[in-house]
């Protein structure tokens, strides 16, 4: 496995093959959980400078945690708060540079400074949104939303 920008390759054919990683993964698995356990480690070994990668299921009015990979998190999350909430309530990504200037913003890992969060929809309605923090201002960009968009599109495939 490789992180990405640690090879010189394009950012572009790293995010290619994740996706490509990603069905050879699940294709065979029909079980949402071991799916969303399987997504959350290899995005976790995809990215560098991160330190949480994983999935809020939805759940009524609210998200609760799924599979992830870091730091204990935040049980439950109403729609409308927090970026997650937001993302999900707004049925759109959420890239944020600077969490502490998000309003609203709940912190389930102090050490979190950016976030993008990507919305999971499938057949109209949100069913869970993708949630990745970074210890470091401005960590992602158009390349990561865009292509993360897509490893969610992939997903929903599965789930």
């Amino acid at each position: 496995m490789f992180k990405v920008e640690s090879y010189g390759e394009n950012r572009q054919d790293q995010y290619n093959m994740l996706r490509k990683q990603l069905v050879a993964l699940l294709e065979d698995e029909t079980n949402q959980i071991a799916n969303l356990s399987n997504a959350s480690a290899l995005l976790n070994q995809f990215f560098d400078r991160v330190n949480w990668v994983g999935f809020y299921l939805s759940e009524g009015n609210e998200l609760v945690l799924g599979p992830f990979q870091g730091l204990p998190a935040c049980v439950r999350i109403p729609y409308g708060k927090g970026v997650c909430g937001t993302s999900a309530s707004e049925k759109k990504t959420l890239r944020v540079e600077d969490v502490h200037q998000f309003p609203g913003h709940i912190a389930c890992d102090a050490a979190s400074q950016s976030e993008i969060v990507v919305p999971m929809i499938k057949n109209g309605e949100v069913i869970g949104v993708l949630d990745i923090d970074s210890p470091e201002k401005n960590r992602f960009d158009e390349i990561d939303q865009e292509n993360l968009e897509e490893f969610v599109r992939e997903l929903m495939r599965f789930i």
